[in-house]
């Protein structure tokens, strides 16, 4: 089953610290953005500090908190919302396994994402607080997840706005981080490929490709501590364990559910090919120096008869016919060219040449 898997939006120029704020209901939509200078508030262009939707609107409140990594401001931006000390202790902690918690008001979900950058496999949190009207993201950085999101309020497709449920907006994000890990999940795929090229070849040092080959076991015991944490939090939600997620969804999350079931077993296939890369090197180097020793030992067994030879005809004593035979030195010669023969065809027969 093909996926037309989103790729994150480039994030060269994105501020550092930064709010999105989507305001949305079944008739309007608005779009914010609060960037956070030094010794200010959050602003937006224009000069306005963030608001919140007054108590009883009919709108709904994303807000998406980039870089926000200061517990007073964090405090300051999510005190109309009543979050809970613990869980924004859990933000500001960037080592969060995946896990989905209820308050009396809210629903927490922390997850993670992960992505190569530089050769090395790099990890960064994602945490989600689903209220009544409200949804709340947060990132450490800018890593441009969300923003096809955004772009579908901004291009007004109806589907995002016709669903009044907080849930349906769940479902897009946690579906968006499902997704990202399909393109992890390819370049992984993708070095490995590259490494198992390379298995049968003498070209590369064999420690440097150990190295590498244990690298990627890491890489894989690092996705599969997250994606299997991450599969539970999508089957809670699966199973109802929170009203939020009522039956009308039930087919959105079972998609997202899928997904990962197929993550999972595709992970669980990549990392036992890798784990047999270890043993194939091995086996591959050692059936190596099996070949060279081989070959030492027929080069050792040719020479043992001819020094055995050079060393009785190189004694000193007087009483040695064939050291005054007019043919000795050649019947010498001649019989030794026939021991090389004859075990070159010995060796030759049992394949070991």
């Amino acid at each position: 089953m093909m996926f037309n898997t989103p790729t994150r939006s480039n994030i060269d120029n994105a501020p550092p610290q930064i709010v999105y704020q989507t305001l949305y209901n079944a008739d309007s939509c608005e779009l914010n953005e609060f960037t956070l200078q030094e010794g200010q508030p959050l602003l937006s262009a224009d000069g306005k500090p963030l608001e919140h939707p007054a108590a009883g609107s009919d709108q709904i409140c994303w807000l998406h908190c980039v870089g926000l990594n200061d517990a007073a401001l964090l405090k300051q931006v999510l005190a109309p919302y009543h979050v809970h000390d613990l869980v924004i202790e859990d933000i500001l902690n960037h080592k969060q396994r995946p896990k989905v918690e209820e308050y009396p008001d809210y629903l927490f979900i922390a997850a993670r994402v992960f992505q190569y950058n530089g050769g090395k496999l790099q990890s960064d949190p994602v945490y989600i607080i689903l209220g009544q009207h409200f949804v709340l993201t947060f990132q450490s950085r800018p890593l441009g997840l969300f923003t096809q999101i955004r772009q579908q309020f901004i291009d007004n497709r109806l589907p995002l706005r016709e669903k009044k449920s907080i849930a349906y907006l769940a479902y897009l994000l946690i579906d968006r981080l499902v997704d990202d890990y399909f393109i992890t999940l390819d370049q992984y795929n993708i070095r490995a490929e590259t490494i198992d090229k390379t298995l049968f070849q003498n070209s590369e040092n064999t420690q440097a490709l150990l190295l590498r080959i244990h690298s990627l076991k890491r890489d894989a015991v690092r996705l599969r501590r997250t994606l299997i944490p991450l599969r539970e939090v999508i089957n809670a939600l699966l199973r109802g364990d929170y009203a939020m997620f009522n039956n009308d969804l039930h087919l959105y999350i079972r998609d997202a559910y899928d997904h990962m079931l197929q993550l999972v077993e595709s992970l669980e296939a990549s990392r036992d090919m890798v784990w047999g890369m270890m043993d194939v090197h091995l086996s591959f180097q050692s059936n190596r120096l099996n070949q060279q020793m081989r070959l030492l030992t027929v080069i050792t067994v040719i020479f043992m008869p001819l020094t055995l030879l050079t060393g009785i005809y190189g004694m000193n004593f007087d009483n040695m016919p064939e050291l005054h035979w007019r043919y000795g030195y050649f019947v010498l010669l001649g019989i030794m060219a026939s021991i090389i023969v004859a075990l070159l065809v010995f060796f030759n027969r049992r394949k070991w040449l």
